[in-house]
C-alpha cells in the first residue's frame, strides 16, 4: 500500500438552512488496514479531478488554519485541535454562501511515497440499495467519494522547501456558479498561485512551435505528442507536476536543439515544473468539438488523412466512418425507405 496514514479525524456537518451545524467528533480515529484503504482512495479519487487549482497561505487573509497547521507541525498543538479551530472557521464561511451542505468533513495527515500531505474533504452521502436474502428492497448511505467537491491538500514539504512557489496548496476548483473556489480560498486563507490551464495552455503552444522548426515526419511529430500526452497523463494520474526538463528529452531526442534552450530563448512564460491540465493537454492528441446537435471528436493524427478539413465551405470529410456510426446510419435510411 502506497498511503501510509498518521492522523484522521472526521466531523459532521450539516448546512441546510442560514446556520451550520457541526457534530464535532471527540477524538482521532484508530488507525487501522481500513481507514489506509479509504484514504488511499480518497487520495487517488482527489488526484483524478480535473480542473484543480493552485495556491498558498497568504497574510492578507485570515491566518487561523495556517497557524493551527504549523502548531501541529511544531507539535505545540494535537492533530484534534487542528481540526477544531478549522472546522469552526469553516463554518463561519459557510454560513456566508446560500448554497447547502451535508456530509462529513475529513481531516487526514498521512504519507505518500516520500511525502506528507494533510487533507482536508468534505464528503457528500448517498443513499444505494441492495436485495437481501430473502429478495427484500434495503437502503443504505455511503461516502460519495466520486463526487466531492469540497477538498483540499496541503503538500506540507513543498510548504517547507518551496513556499515561494506558491502553489503548495491544491484544491478542487469546484461546480460552476457555486463560488466554491472563492469559499475554499477564504476559509483556507490562501490566495491563487500558479495557474494549471495557462501553463499547460503555454506548454502546448511552445511544443507546436518546437516541432514546427524541426525536421520532423508528421508521424514522428504525432508520436511525439502522444508521448508528451501520455507523460502528462501520468503526472496527472499521480497528482505530480509535469517537469519540462523531462519533456525537453522527449521532444529533442532526435535533435540537436533542446526543447528547453528553445522555449526560454522564445520567451515562453512556462515555469520549469508545473501542475498539468488534462483537458487542456488532450488537444494535443484529439481534436473533439460539439454544436448545433453535432459532436464530432477524432485522433489528431487523421487530419489531412482520413479526416479533411475544406475551411472554404466549412466541411470536414471522413473516410472510412466508424462502423457502429455507419451501422446505425444505414439502418435509418432503410427504415425510412421501408
Amino acid at each position: 500500500m502506497s498511503v501510509e496514514v498518521k492522523k484522521l479525524v472526521v466531523h459532521y456537518v450539516d448546512k441546510q438552512d442560514e446556520d451550520t451545524e457541526i457534530h464535532l467528533r471527540d477524538d482521532e480515529m484508530q488507525i487501522n488496514d481500513k481507514v489506509n484503504v479509504f484514504i488511499e482512495q480518497l487520495h487517488h479519487a482527489y488526484n483524478g479531478k480535473p480542473g484543480k487549482g493552485f495556491c498558498a497561505f497568504s497574510g492578507e487573509k485570515s491566518s487561523v488554519v495556517a497557524s493551527a497547521m504549523q502548531s501541529y507541525r511544531n507539535n505545540e498543538l494535537n492533530f484534534w485541535n487542528l481540526t477544531q479551530e478549522a472546522t469552526n472557521v469553516l463554518k463561519e464561511e459557510l454560513n456566508k454562501y446560500a448554497f447547502h451542505e451535508t456530509g462529513y468533513l475529513v481531516f487526514c495527515h498521512y504519507q505518500y511515497v516520500a511525502s506528507n500531505f494533510i487533507m482536508i474533504a468534505l464528503i457528500n452521502i448517498k443513499e444505494h440499495y441492495t436485495i437481501t436474502s430473502d429478495l427484500d428492497l434495503s437502503a443504505a448511505k455511503h461516502l460519495d467519494i466520486s463526487r466531492m467537491q469540497l477538498a483540499a491538500r496541503i503538500d506540507l514539504d513543498a510548504w517547507d522547501t518551496a513556499a515561494e512557489e506558491n502553489r503548495y496548496i491544491s484544491f478542487i476548483k469546484g461546480r460552476a456558479g457555486r463560488k466554491v473556489a472563492d469559499f475554499f480560498l477564504d476559509f483556507l486563507g490562501c490566495e491563487e498561485g500558479i495557474d494549471p490551464k495557462q501553463q499547460s495552455q503555454t506548454m502546448l503552444h511552445a511544443v507546436e512551435d518546437y516541432l514546427s522548426t524541426q525536421q520532423y515526419e508528421k508521424s514522428e511529430k504525432d508520436d511525439i505528442r502522444k508521448e508528451i500526452f501520455d507523460y502528462c497523463n501520468d503526472c496527472v494520474s499521480s497528482g505530480e507536476d509535469a517537469d519540462v526538463n523531462t519533456l525537453s528529452e522527449t521532444l529533442s531526442k532526435s535533435s540537436d536543439v533542446k526543447f528547453e534552450d528553445f522555449y526560454k530563448e522564445q520567451g515562453y512564460e512556462l515555469e520549469e515544473s508545473f501542475p498539468v491540465d488534462k483537458k487542456t493537454v488532450t488537444s494535443m492528441v484529439k481534436f473533439s468539438g460539439l454544436g448545433g446537435g453535432v459532436s464530432v471528436g477524432f485522433e489528431r493524427k487523421h487530419l489531412g488523412e482520413r479526416v479533411i478539413y475544406d475551411a472554404t465551405s466549412d466541411t470536414l470529410t471522413i473516410k472510412g466512418v466508424p462502423p457502429n456510426l455507419k451501422d446505425q446510419i444505414e439502418r435509418y435510411y432503410n427504415n425510412d425507405e421501408s
